[in-house]
């Protein structure tokens, strides 16, 4: 596991907890990895049931699974386009937090939950 030294949790009006910088990072800087729990396609739908269906990232080829990463991951935000994505290596088990465009010092990290950080796509929560 990796996490980037300069990263910190905060609480933001209405949103909850969000991930920050306390300093500048430049584009392309991995700033976490962490690892999951991948679970299968019989597993997924018990976990959907649960209050983690809004945590989980669909898993494995074909995306049947889901996983639960750890770390640092499930807090960042949602943003379109967003100033982080997230990159999955299933062999290892392991998601990748990458900035995709410089971010200032004290700014939220954010990703896009449809997988694609410049997708424009409403989210499941938008749609409610």
């Amino acid at each position: 596991m990796f996490l980037h030294p300069s990263l910190f949790i905060a609480h933001i009006e209405q949103k909850g907890r969000g991930v920050f910088t306390k300093k500048k990072i430049g584009a392309g800087t991995i700033i976490e990895t962490a690892p999951v729990i991948a679970l299968n396609s019989v597993q997924r739908p018990i976990v959907e049931e649960t209050d983690l269906t809004n945590y989980v990232f669909e898993w494995g080829e074909g995306h049947t699974g889901c996983c639960v990463a750890l770390g640092w991951v499930s807090i960042y935000n949602h943003a379109a386009p967003s100033n982080c994505e997230y990159i999955m290596e299933f062999e290892t088990q392991t998601i990748h937090i990458r900035t995709v465009k410089a971010v200032a010092a004290n700014t939220e990290l954010t990703i896009n939950y449809n997988g694609d950080w410049n997708e424009d796509k409403p989210v499941w929560f938008d749609a409610i």
